[in-house]
């Protein structure tokens, strides 16, 4: 929490695709450090049973039933939260999805690449772009990502996982970088700070059950770079608290 006029405020935070994995951990963890947490899902049943779960722990949580492609969605959910709340503090840009495992470049459809786009680019820039002006009127704003090390130019130059390449789902995480760094630059100066993250191969229905990291590791720098001092980093990548390479 923070003051205002001498009071407590509860910082309020969005998890885009909040419903499972990644996602519904973020939530937990934000919501265990005192944080009004609103996720998002498509699916009000998948929604509100996560909803159920993390209120059954005693964490303030609520579902907004939105979907990150449809612009009018993302418009209504800003509305609600500005009127319910009057501020957003924190949004994390966790919604995605795979399509194209194993696919070459080459070989990928374009409808694919498209779709992927979609949910992994565009709705992280809409959700964006919707949230800053919230986070303005305060001052303050913490933006996370959630990228991954499959689109990190480094790795691509290195031929790393180039085999069995999704070559959709590398090439929106590599515009969810830029995306990133542009921010950043265009939020200087206002109190908003703008991070990617890469969790790692993560025991979630996209990593697999044979993923080395648990939900709960694979959430914890997310959280971190959310709940940052105001002397902390903007523009960078990270996976495990440290700066990784783009």
């Amino acid at each position: 929490m923070n003051k205002a006029d001498g009071q407590a405020v509860k910082r309020v935070a969005i998890v885009t695709g909040g419903n499972r994995g990644i996602g519904k951990e973020i939530a937990r963890q934000l919501a265990a450090k005192g944080l009004q947490v609103i996720i998002t899902s498509r699916d009000e049943g998948k929604g509100g049973l996560a909803v159920q779960e993390l209120l059954a722990d005693g964490l303030h949580v609520k579902l907004h039933v939105a979907d990150v492609h449809e612009i009018n969605d993302v418009a209504r959910m800003m509305e609600r939260i500005q009127s319910d709340y009057g501020r957003l503090d924190v949004l994390v840009n966790n919604a995605g999805i795979i399509l194209d495992r194993g696919v070459s470049v080459l070989e990928v459809e374009e409808s694919v690449v498209r779709a992927t786009l979609e949910t992994n680019f565009f709705g992280a820039l809409r959700m964006t772009q919707a949230s800053i002006p919230l986070m303005k009127l305060h001052h303050y704003g913490r933006i996370v990502n959630i990228s991954s090390g499959l689109g990190a130019f480094e790795l691509m130059q290195a031929g790393y996982g180039l085999k069995e390449s999704s070559s959709a789902y590398r090439i929106s995480k590599t515009m969810l970088n830029a995306l990133t760094c542009l921010v950043s630059q265009d939020a200087a100066g206002t109190g908003i700070k703008v991070n990617a993250v890469c969790p790692g191969r993560v025991q979630t229905d996209m990593g697999g059950a044979d993923a080395p990291l648990t939900v709960a590791e694979g959430a914890d720098t997310a959280v971190w770079l959310a709940t940052m001092e105001d002397d902390g980093p903007s523009g960078e990548y990270f996976r495990e608290r440290q700066r990784i390479a783009w």
